[in-house]
This record gives structure tokens, sequence and C-alpha cells, in this order.
């Protein structure tokens, strides 16, 4: 009999590959209060990829990713006109060419777009109603005004530079969101297992099975190249 390959499984939904619902304890979001806001403590999630910031205003306690250089104690400002690092405005209130985070894809979601450690967006154009975003995939999109996002730069730049020198590290950052590890390699594999595996060798270009796939088959088995769309020249 053959044997489910990693995506199938990840795909079924199983406890084994969801991650577990500890990891996101702390559920990001923006206040429905505005005025001056503290800083209360900076937390440590083991399912986000950058610390959180814990902030009260009134007696409302909400989190919010961390800006870069942001302490605790520190007093934020939340719907002012205040340009300052962790305060949180409307887009309409912010000049163009500044950096931005956790900014909402609507208004009142909370925050959606451009949360992980490290990241940042920049407003780079206005117009009626709406305004433009640089991502930092160099992607533009346009959002409403109306929506919130927070100023500068989320903390945790760099987290990726230092190499993680022990597996059983690696075990556990893994482990706090159910990916697994350690991988095998597709080509040490049996057949069964996946696409790429036998005793072929261990070169995929150069055996007997090429490395892409068919353009109808089913999930789980694309792997590799997959098929171009179109294939010969341009027409003019």
């Amino acid at each position: 009999m053959g044997k489910r390959i990693i995506q199938q499984r990840r795909g079924r939904g199983t406890l084994t590959y969801r991650v577990r619902k500890k990891a996101f304890k702390y559920r990001i979001k923006y206040p429905i209060s505005e005025g001056k806001a503290k800083v209360l403590k900076l937390i440590n999630s083991a399912g986000h990829s950058c610390p959180l910031a814990k902030i009260i205003i009134g007696k409302e306690i909400f989190y919010n990713p961390a800006s870069k250089n942001l302490f605790e104690g520190q007093e934020i400002e939340i719907k002012t006109k205040n340009i300052e690092k962790g305060n949180i405005l409307l887009l309409k209130n912010i000049p163009i060419g500044t950096e931005l985070y956790n900014i909402e894809s609507r208004p009142g979601d909370g925050g959606k777009l451009v949360r992980s450690g490290g990241n940042s967006a920049i407003l780079t154009k206005k117009q009626k109603n709406k305004v433009a975003l640089m991502m930092p995939s160099k992607k533009e999109i346009w959002i409403d005004e109306k929506c919130r996002a927070t100023i500068g730069r989320i903390a945790g730049e760099g987290r990726l530079e230092k190499p993680v020198f022990k597996a059983g590290k690696k075990y556990y950052i893994k482990k706090a969101k159910s990916k697994l590890w350690p991988r095998t390699s597709a080509v040490k594999m049996n057949v069964v297992d996946h696409p790429f595996g036998s005793g072929r060798g261990k070169r995929i270009a150069h055996g007997q099975k090429g490395k892409i796939p068919k353009r109808n088959a089913p999930p789980g088995a694309k792997v590799g190249t997959l098929s171009p769309r179109r294939t010969g020249r341009r027409k003019r």
C-alpha cells in the first residue's frame, strides 16, 4: 500500500499538524478607546515571531506586536495625530514615507497585515479615501484611509541571522507551531513515501523520473518544479 506524504497528511488537519491553541493565547487586536495608553509588560509568545506588548488604556487591556526600542512603562497614544514610534493612528493622519506595521485590511478588524518580527510597510501615496502602502514584499496595495496601523518597525529584526546550533533547539522552535522536525530529504525516502523516493539515484534530474509533476496531479503530489502556465514563444 502507498503512504501519505507530508503535504497530504498536513492537509487532513489532524492535531499532529495543527498549532496548539495555547501558542496563540494572546490575541492581537486594537482597542475601542482613544487617548493615552501605557505599556504594562513585554511578553514572549511561542506562536509569534516577535515580542508582544501588553498595553492598558483606561480599563481595557490589549496586545500588540512590540515596536523596536519599545520599553515597559512607556506611554503611547491611540488615534491622535502625534507621530511617535509605538503610537496607533488612522492611516489618513500618517504622513507619506512613515514606517508602519500591524495594519488593518478593513476598518475595525484589529490588524491583519505586516505582523512578523523585523518587518514594516511604508506609506507611499494618498488619494481620496485611500492610501497606498509598500509592503515588505515590495508589492503596493491600496487600503481604506480609516484603517489603523502602528508607527515604527516590529521588534525582533535579525532573528534569522543567528544560526540554530543544536537540533534540539530547532525541534522546540518547530514544535511550537506543529511543524515537523527533523525533515527527511525526499530522495532518501522509499518510493511509496514520496514522488522523488526510490533507489534510482540521488540526483532527481538525472534519474528515470522527472522533477516536474503532471499538470493534473492532485495536491500533495505536486512537488518539485511545477509546470509553467503556458509554453512556446509568445506571439507579438
